[in-house]
């Protein structure tokens, strides 16, 4: 034992107190590492220097720990990225994925939905929301005209054009994200000086979306795996569109806070991503061997090209369902910036974002119950959705309010995403191997056309809800009763040229 001194130290473990300043003495250092409440030499009040290095002490000690915890969050976050990239890898390689190719086109696709969605958020709070209504309407309106028509025109050539050119599926897909790359540039530069050329970049990005899709479908069944079926692959494809653009839209609203265009610079950054993926994507995305290219006007019926009765018919049921979701997407921008709902005056955009998510909510519901629904007759599903859609319609234009108006969004979304899983199955069964391909890519392009006849229909429409749901419910129900009357013509047309024995 060794007796404390007069200041109340042990030196015993004098050796172990921390050392806090460099060079100090050792007396400087036991004084330092005493506590701060106790007696200096003279037995009087606490010295500066004892405060001091107390306070010192604390402090370090306080950052020390910080530091940690701040290296452990790093550390844990690391962890969890790692593996949530790991688990999506994993997903997306399974089954033979990623031998086929499939698993570079479903990454492409989470990153095209995670640009889209990155678009949608800017745009929300520019192009809808800082011009009067009736200025955006018309401009809009103009420039969906003049970038639609050429489109309606060129998207029948498309397919005939690429077969004829070795790797241009491959650079058509990449070409659409590289433009829409370029525009959102040129979009965020725009918003920031409020230029003129907002709307048409903007449009302009709408286009290459859709063109998009048209030769993305002309890729899918080239890349299916064996043991895989077009509607598993496509709802695999779908969830991963899904994915993306659940991380993406949290990234770009938080982005949207500093400045729209920062969100619209990530949007750039995305598709050069995608245009790089689109680039990497297999060789087979190219090759058209064995195939043959099917007309655009076979698409209403052909016994010779496998456009049976069903698969007409899945295919004018979808193209209502699309038309409906365009209608919703232009229409409801506008009329909820004009007329909100009591009590959401002052947060229009949240308020779209409840209805356009809703229907985002139901496509991926519509997905998770299509493989429920397997065993279910594709042909009985997608009549059921469009019933399911025209209800759902008649019912939000006669009783007009938030819950319908969510309803509506959600019966949307599920409803388009099941019959296009349908029209996937009903193809995949009823039309040869040998024109699938071109079937699929033909089918895709009506129902990108349907959309923006939506979508235009919704931009004329006058913004009185009643009257606006009113006529879009009435044509769908129109629509109902031309696809059912068709549908026994075509079944009875079939039974004429293939008689019982």
């Amino acid at each position: 034992m060794h007796p404390p001194d007069r200041s109340g130290r042990d030196h015993a473990n004098e050796e172990t107190q921390p050392l806090y300043t460099a060079g100090g003495s050792r007396a400087d250092r036991g004084t330092a590492g005493s506590d701060p409440s106790s007696s200096d030499a003279d037995g009087g009040t606490p010295s500066a220097r004892t405060r001091i290095a107390g306070a010192g002490y604390a402090v370090r000690r306080g950052a020390s720990g910080a530091a940690r915890v701040s290296g452990t969050a790093a550390r844990a976050t690391g962890r969890g990225a790692r593996s949530a990239f790991l688990l999506a890898r994993r997903a997306s390689h399974a089954e033979g994925a990623g031998e086929s190719g499939l698993s570079r086109l479903i990454e492409l696709h989470a990153f095209n939905a995670a640009g889209d969605a990155a678009v949608a958020v800017a745009l929300a709070g520019t192009l809808f929301f800082t011009v009067p209504t009736g200025e955006a309407r018309g401009q809009v309106a103009l420039f969906l005209l003049l970038t639609m028509l050429p489109f309606a025109i060129v998207a029948p050539l498309i397919g005939p054009f690429l077969d004829r050119f070795r790797r241009g599926r491959r650079w058509a897909i990449g070409g659409t994200m590289a433009l829409r790359g370029f525009l959102c540039w040129v979009l965020a530069t725009a918003v920031v000086n409020e230029s003129a050329w907002q709307f048409p970049a903007a449009l302009g990005v709408l286009v290459a979306s859709k063109a998009y899709g048209v030769t993305r479908a002309s890729a899918v069944p080239r890349l299916i795996p064996a043991g895989l079926t077009l509607v598993k692959t496509n709802s695999r494809v779908s969830l991963a569109g899904v994915a993306g653009a659940g991380i993406s839209a949290p990234i770009a609203g938080g982005l949207s806070a500093v400045g729209p265009e920062w969100t619209l610079r990530y949007a750039f950054l995305l598709f050069v991503g995608g245009t790089i993926l689109a680039v990497l994507l297999p060789a087979r995305v190219d090759s058209s061997e064995g195939e043959s290219s099917v007309p655009l006007n076979k698409m209403s019926g052909s016994a010779r090209f496998g456009i049976t009765a069903p698969v007409v018919t899945a295919l004018r049921c979808n193209a209502g369902l699309r038309a409906l979701s365009g209608f919703l997407i232009m229409y409801m921008a506008f009329l909820l910036r004009d007329q909100p709902f009591a009590g959401w005056e002052d947060r229009t955009t949240l308020l779209l974002g409840l209805v356009v998510g809703a229907a985002g909510a139901g496509s991926t519901i519509g997905t998770v119950l299509g493989s429920v629904l397997r065993s279910r007759p594709p042909q009985l599903i997608v009549l059921v959705v469009l019933v399911l859609d025209v209800s759902v319609a008649v019912l939000a234009a006669l009783f007009y309010g938030l819950p319908l108006a969510v309803a509506l969004g959600l019966a949307a979304g599920l409803c388009q995403q099941l019959g296009k899983l349908s029209l996937d199955a009903i193809i995949q069964d009823a039309v040869p191997e040998h024109v699938r391909t071109s079937v699929f890519a033909r089918s895709e392009t009506l129902l990108q056309l349907s959309w923006v006849l939506g979508g235009g229909l919704g931009i004329l429409m006058p913004l009185e809800p009643q009257l606006g749901l009113g006529v879009a419910a009435a044509l769908l129900v129109i629509w109902l009763v031309v696809v059912l009357r068709g549908r026994s013509a075509l079944g009875q047309r079939a039974a004429e040229s293939h008689p019982r024995p």
